[in-house]
């Protein structure tokens, strides 16, 4: 507990940091006038963009969990999903937990449950990396120089070793640990207690080679991500100084935006900002100003999206499982029905 709590004040006080490396350099006054300039029907599309991206996410997610538990409805992952969203607001990586936990509750067991969002995860990670390669490919006279100077060294050289050693020695030590776990798990209960809960865990992540319509996978995971593009396009538009900028810069700013998304800070805040800020000024020669308006508008116009279906969906879970405990009184001596 204490180790969770030291965790998250590290976590926010990063965030402090960051932020205020952000916006120490903003001319106020100019980014007020400029978000006076904003274009709010572009701003509109922006947001429809966001939930069509948050559906095709429960869509995703609803389809690797069917293999495992085929009584998991649209609404239990939707609303799973938006409080999951809503916690990584604040504590952030802790709400893929959290919606483990409500769903979990519908039959399927949490190790299981926690092995689909790997799998989500996973698949994720590849996206943002092809993102990021169509990006390069298809601008790499412009984007390549920036990319190397400004993401690729500070994680590399910088550091004053290889960051692929380090990723290297991670993964070495957890397959080690792996290892020793189910080579002991016959003789120590412990190691027997992981193993069981590791193989729930293989059997989540690998509920995706059981699906019936794997291309469906696939259809959801691109149209997720052109979804995020398309954000990142509608927000272009939303402001003049930005608004001859194409779907191409879209495709590398949205896959920048989402390396600042590994940065465990509370919704990425203060990351996202600095990096989205970093590259429309130096790239696409936009000021300071109009960067940090760019990502405020986008950053925090999401954050409000997902606060209220988080919100809204918390007290539909509440109101249900209320409902469900009148009509069925023993069901908390039961444990959760499936």
């Amino acid at each position: 507990m204490k180790n969770n709590t030291l965790k998250y004040i590290l976590s926010f006080l990063l965030a402090g940091v960051l932020v205020f490396f952000a916006f120490r350099g903003v001319d106020w006054t100019a980014f007020w006038g400029g978000l006076r300039q904003t274009r709010w029907a572009w701003v509109g599309m922006f947001f429809v963009f966001s939930v069509i991206a948050l559906i095709l996410r429960e869509e995703r997610w609803r389809a690797i969990i069917r293999p495992i538990d085929r009584e998991a409805s649209r609404l239990d992952v939707w609303d799973s999903n938006n409080v999951g969203n809503l916690v990584n607001i604040v504590l952030p990586g802790a709400g893929e937990f959290v919606r483990c936990g409500y769903i979990a509750r519908r039959g399927l067991t949490y190790d299981k449950a926690l092995g689909t969002i790997v799998c989500e995860r996973v698949c994720d990670f590849v996206a943002v990396l092809l993102l990021l390669g169509i990006a390069l490919a298809t601008g790499w006279s412009r984007l390549g120089a920036f990319f190397i100077e400004q993401i690729v060294q500070p994680l590399t050289g910088r550091l004053g070793f290889s960051l692929w050693w380090l990723v290297a020695g991670v993964l070495l030590l957890l397959a080690g640990a792996v290892w020793a776990v189910f080579h002991w798990s016959g003789s120590n209960k412990v190691c027997g207690k992981i193993a069981g809960w590791i193989r729930g865990l293989g059997a989540g992540f690998g509920s995706l080679g059981k699906m019936e319509h794997k291309w469906l996978f696939i259809l959801y995971t691109v149209g997720i991500w052109a979804s995020y593009v398309a954000m990142s396009w509608s927000g272009f538009k939303a402001l003049p100084m930005l608004s001859s900028l194409t779907f191409t810069d879209a495709l590398f700013v949205s896959a920048v935006g989402n390396i600042a998304s590994v940065i465990p800070v509370p919704g990425g805040i203060g990351a996202f900002h600095y990096l989205v800020a970093l590259t429309l000024e130096s790239l696409y020669g936009a000021t300071w100003d109009t960067g940090i308006l760019y990502a405020t508008l986008c950053h925090e116009g999401h954050a409000v999206l997902i606060i209220i279906l988080g919100v809204l969906s918390y007290l539909a879970i509440t109101l249900r499982r209320r409902e469900r405990s009148q009509m069925h009184p023993d069901a908390g001596q039961k444990g959760p029905s499936a």
